[in-house]
């Protein structure tokens, strides 16, 4: 039943499309890559600040633009990598590399969520008040998201 849908993803007009122009995936590869960079770069510039780096930038501006940023950014990646994925659904269905970057992007959302959640994040962006368990949220958000990107690289490699 999945191969069949994969098939027909595999099938459709977008994915056709997508295969048959010279200019059209290489312009949503860049846009991936360009919207990852802009989710990166804003949770690591956050983190860092979390975990007491860039102290002469204050936390609160920063704790309430950059969620944003990355926000977008992962809009934008998830949009794009959804395009990328049609051209081989099947292959990228099979391939250990990108579901392990797939349900670390799950995981990063969900850890980003229930941080934004709490009241420790409110703390941040009311008061720049870092908690011990901001900080070790920052921690692990980063690692999250940087074991995402090296899967994501591993894509090309595995499978």
């Amino acid at each position: 039943m999945i191969d069949e849908f994969l098939v027909a993803v595999a099938a459709s007009p977008v994915a056709t499309a997508l295969k048959a122009s010279r200019v059209v995936y290489p312009l949503v590869n860049a846009a991936h890559i360009l919207s990852l960079a802009t989710l990166f770069g804003a949770i690591m510039a956050l983190d860092l600040r979390l975990l007491g780096a860039f102290r002469i930038a204050p936390v609160q501006p920063l704790a309430v633009v950059l969620p944003k940023l990355a926000a977008a950014g992962l809009a934008a990646a998830v949009m794009t990598g959804a395009l990328l994925f049609m051209v081989q659904p099947l292959d990228y269905a099979a391939n250990p590399a990108f579901l392990t970057k797939i349900g670390l992007v799950g995981i990063g959302t969900l850890h980003a969520g229930f941080v934004h959640a709490t009241g420790h994040w409110q703390r941040v962006v009311d008061e720049g008040h870092l908690s011990g368990s901001i900080r070790i949220s920052a921690a692990l958000s980063m690692t999250i998201w940087m074991a995402a990107i090296v899967a994501g690289r591993f894509i090309a490699f595995v499978g």
